[in-house]
């Protein structure tokens, strides 16, 4: 079934004045259609990225920082810690284990450095 109507309207995505055959129509033609969809998919998504971002600031997420302190007690650290305790990346102490730079342990999964080993860098 046909409709009669003819309602001027304004296309919401490109602003072109149109005759709509239906009250809900909101743009010109088809492809302006897609591509506010598109947009306002678009915006949704960022906004969503905002609002969880924002979430996640107020709710802070314990990190797993290291306490300098805490690591003067070990003997031995993770490759991790070891990049922690000197401020390096975690890369920078793969490295310098690879040029035999530091003598790694290996450990289940891990290497394990020896503390006296880092102290040496800096002498």
């Amino acid at each position: 079934m046909s409709s009669n109507m003819q309602i001027p309207k304004t296309c919401q995505y490109c602003g072109k004045a149109f005759i709509a055959k239906t009250t809900v129509t909101k743009c010109c033609s088809s492809v302006c259609a897609g591509k506010a969809y598109k947009a306002n998919k678009r915006r949704e998504k960022v906004q969503s990225t905002i609002e969880q971002d924002l979430k996640s600031d107020k709710v802070q997420q314990p990190t797993n920082s290291i306490n300098p302190n805490s690591l003067a007690l070990k003997d031995y650290l993770s490759v991790n810690e070891a990049s922690k305790l000197i401020g390096v990346s975690r890369w920078t102490i793969q490295r310098m284990i690879k040029k035999g730079q530091l003598n790694a342990v290996p450990f289940g999964n891990k290497h394990i450095v020896k503390r006296s080993q880092i102290e040496s860098l800096f002498i």
